[in-house]
């Protein structure tokens, strides 16, 4: 067959919006299209002409600054014509993006990894067995609210959990300003609370540990089993990896998804601690001095607080721990070295007075 095959897909069953129609019309001589998979360095787009896989033009290759430039899934991007469906197509150009949903690479972080791009809504899924960590939540959420999509809590497989008030009480005391659906697969409790954030040109992203359950939830949404499941390993509850790559799909009642693989490790790549720890933020505006370190120094707030029995000495400590992640993301061993002279000692010359009086002594 050498002619394209002329249908007549309505790009706002795939969320585009007037900001992107309007930046695609700046350039009539290419396509619009969004990204629905990645294949290393192959993508899956679909147009108005359907769907079709392309490559990044070579000179997009030579002029990007870094990886997080290259396009994701859910990305809005411009695209050469094509004549006949053997024809290649190149992205030319990736349209800016309204949300962006990055974390840091598991080999060194000090480069970013897109997750997905333009959501309106982030499904942090976490189980209600023994994966249940609200630590790695207050982590999710603060890369989700950097992100400028808006974060809802899903917990899963509530029908295996006989503490869930005890869980609840201890999720919002991190939860601050955040939706909480609690949801089992079984028995389809809170199903129809999940798509209420789901409507025709919105886009969810599903992000969480591996075996939590995102691939059930929107097979359950699909209405039917497209996305592979796996059960968790009755060794140690954990989950197992059932998607393996991110993939946008078009949910039958209206909306987007995408599914992304688990993750068993999430590092910051950039994040907002001000929205996640909220408490904290408003306490450390109460400190004697504006440059408290809220450790020893006289009318410290947050101190105060911890003594005063109204602030988690646990969260504190998992405030502390991602500001110093993001403080040393994207730098080189050198540089995060100095960093943390600096957030120790102050300066270099402080620690080696530091050093030398130690021997001394």
């Amino acid at each position: 067959m050498k002619g394209l095959l002329k249908l007549t897909i309505d790009l706002k069953d795939y969320g585009v919006t007037p900001h992107f129609e309007t930046a695609a019309k700046a350039q009539p001589e290419l396509v619009l299209a969004r990204v629905t998979a990645q294949h290393r360095e192959q993508y899956r787009v679909v147009t108005t002409q359907g769907e079709r896989t392309v490559q990044v033009a070579g000179k997009f290759s030579h002029t990007v600054e870094d990886v997080t430039s290259f396009p994701a899934v859910g990305d809005w991007v411009l695209i050469t014509p094509t004549s006949t469906a053997d024809e290649q197509s190149v992205i030319q150009v990736v349209l800016p993006r309204q949300s962006v949903l990055a974390r840091a690479t598991a080999s060194n972080g000090q480069t970013g990894q897109l997750i997905a791009a333009n959501l309106d809504t982030i499904f942090i899924c976490m189980s209600l067995n023994a994966d249940f960590n609200v630590r790695r939540i207050e982590r999710y959420l603060t890369m989700a609210w950097d992100s400028g999509a808006m974060p809802v809590i899903v917990l899963t497989k509530a029908d295996l959990c006989d503490d869930l008030p005890d869980k609840l009480a201890a999720l919002a005391e991190v939860s601050m300003g955040v939706d909480v659906i609690t949801c089992s697969s079984a028995t389809e409790a809170g199903f129809a609370e999940l798509r209420t954030y789901i409507d025709r040109g919105k886009t969810i992203a599903f992000v969480g540990s591996s075996g939590v359950g995102k691939s059930t939830l929107i097979n359950h949404l699909l209405g039917k089993t497209l996305l592979a499941t796996k059960t968790i390993r009755a060794d140690d509850d954990k989950g197992r990896h059932a998607t393996t790559a991110r993939q946008l799909l078009v949910l039958p009642t209206g909306g987007v998804v995408i599914d992304t693989p688990g993750m068993r490790e999430l590092q910051l790549y950039t994040g907002d601690l001000s929205k996640t720890f909220e408490d904290i933020t408003a306490l450390a505006q109460q400190c004697k001095f504006r440059n408290c370190s809220h450790q020893s120094e006289p009318g410290c707030a947050v101190q105060a607080a911890i003594a005063a029995g109204t602030l988690d000495v646990k969260r504190f400590k998992s405030y502390q721990k991602l500001q110093a992640e993001m403080a040393y993301s994207g730098m080189n061993a050198r540089q995060r070295e100095n960093e943390k002279i600096n957030r120790l000692f102050g300066s270099k010359a402080a620690m080696k007075a530091a050093t030398r009086a130690f021997k001394n002594k």
